[in-house]
């Protein structure tokens, strides 16, 4: 553990990463293994409970390039695939990352998220980065001499301050950076709300399948369903805020009665027992208005946050990292090349979130489910779509026309089913714009 700094005392340093979970954790890693002066301010102390804990295929190049792939096998269950519910419909399927049009990563891996990111908080430390945790960001001034300067509390309100030429805003959802500069902009067009919890003895599938994920549509939303290693499973239920109005009773009760609002979540749960208490997240989507400025960089969801769904949030929060890291050694080295770097990074981290969240922003039109359950690999376009979910977002491919194709499929589906889609799009905007607590 690295000693808290003293009261007060100014601390200079080239990099001060703000958060020190996956972004945190990455981008820190990466600039000190380039050789610069890197300290990590992580308001928790780790392990510490997170949600998000579904990775992608395509993450696990990062992991290797981290060096931590061997470690987090060792806490991981293998995810092959993803096996999507209908209540509606009367009907499940299986998909397997191996049929994607890339299937040289033909699975992922399931993890408790408090695992997980003590690995890569473990790792930056170990490639040189200064790590506190239990301190918080309270304020920062970028001055005109080009540097920073950071203030941070501890638990006990001691005081901290860093001076650094370069910030990294790792702080998730707490968007530290873009609340403070006047950067964040909320979505209306899409907001839920997550309850969410840990149960022994959920039924799972067998064999190969046993890791998949599980999403299930019922009326107000959809399900998850994640098993771990050691026979836990997270399960959630994601939903929209007017649902929220029904709720009669404390949390438990409420998300027991959502549970038997959904058949097939019910039956896999009918001997299950709670591990943990339910907690209960209101999931906003947001997005700054900038990504990079004088000094300053925004990574992951600190820069933008969608939904849970696909498993988007370390994949996207990871690349971020790995490209911000070359951003922020180009500026720090005062590189000629900052510019087309800096380009670089914006384009390809707004075209990853651009192409989940199109995906993120139907999944629970009828339009949609129907498409996924009923299958049609013309032009290959199911291998395309399985490429998507396996997160191979952010490379230039060919199959841009293919994904075309499904959109336009889409759009019909949704045209000759107009009215079951247009009655499910108002359901899900109703009271969008108001406010739901968040104890997580």
């Amino acid at each position: 553990m690295t000693p808290k700094p003293t009261n007060n005392v100014l601390i200079s340093c080239d990099v001060v990463v703000l958060g020190g979970g996956p972004a945190g954790s990455t981008i820190a890693a990466l600039l000190a293994e380039k050789g610069w002066h890197v300290e990590v301010l992580e308001k928790d102390t780790h392990p510490r409970f997170h949600i998000g804990e579904s990775l992608l295929p395509h993450s696990l190049p990062f992991l290797e390039r981290l060096g931590v792939l061997g470690s987090v096998e060792k806490i991981g269950l293998k995810k092959y695939g993803a096996e999507v519910i209908s209540s509606s419909y009367h009907k499940r399927l299986t998909f397997h990352f191996a049929n994607a049009m890339n299937p040289s990563h033909p699975y992922a891996f399931q993890v408790r998220r408090s695992e997980f990111d003590q690995i890569l908080l473990h790792n930056c430390r170990r490639k040189g980065a200064m790590v506190h945790e239990g301190l918080s960001a309270s304020d920062v001034v970028f001055g005109q001499n080009g540097l920073a300067r950071i203030q941070a509390v501890d638990a006990q309100r001691t005081r901290s301050i860093w001076e650094a030429r370069y910030v990294v805003d790792a702080t998730g959802r707490g968007a530290f950076l873009a609340g403070r500069l006047g950067l964040k902009r909320r979505n209306p067009h899409h907001n839920s709300v997550a309850f969410f919890s840990h149960f022994a003895g959920v039924e799972r599938s067998q064999g190969k399948d046993t890791g998949n994920i599980s999403l299930i549509w019922f009326e107000y939303g959809w399900f998850w369903m994640i098993p771990f290693k050691d026979r836990i499973t997270s399960v959630g239920a994601v939903c929209w805020p007017s649902y929220l109005k029904t709720r009669t009773g404390d949390i438990d009760q409420f998300f027991e009665a959502t549970v038997a609002l959904c058949p097939p979540v019910a039956e896999r749960l009918k001997n299950a027992k709670l591990t943990m208490p339910v907690m209960v997240a209101g999931n906003y989507s947001y997005q700054a208005t900038q990504m990079v400025g004088e000094a300053y960089i925004l990574i992951g969801d600190a820069y933008a946050f969608v939904d849970p769904v696909f498993s988007s949030g370390v994949h996207l929060a990871m690349n971020s990292a790995m490209l911000g890291a070359e951003v922020v050694d180009a500026y720090l080295k005062g590189a000629p090349e900052f510019k087309t770097v800096k380009l670089r990074f914006e384009r390809t981290v707004q075209k990853g979130l651009k192409t989940f969240s199109w995906f993120i922003y139907r999944f629970t039109q009828p339009a949609f489910q129907y498409l996924l359950l009923f299958p049609r690999n013309i032009f290959r376009v199911e291998e395309a779509i399985l490429s998507i979910f396996a997160g191979d977002v952010f490379r230039e491919h060919s199959y841009g026309l293919r994904l075309f194709l499904f959109k336009t499929l889409y759009y019909l589906v949704a045209l000759f089913t107009f009215r079951k889609n247009f009655h499910a799009y108002r359901f899900k905007k109703r009271g969008m714009g108001e406010h739901v607590p968040d104890n997580h």
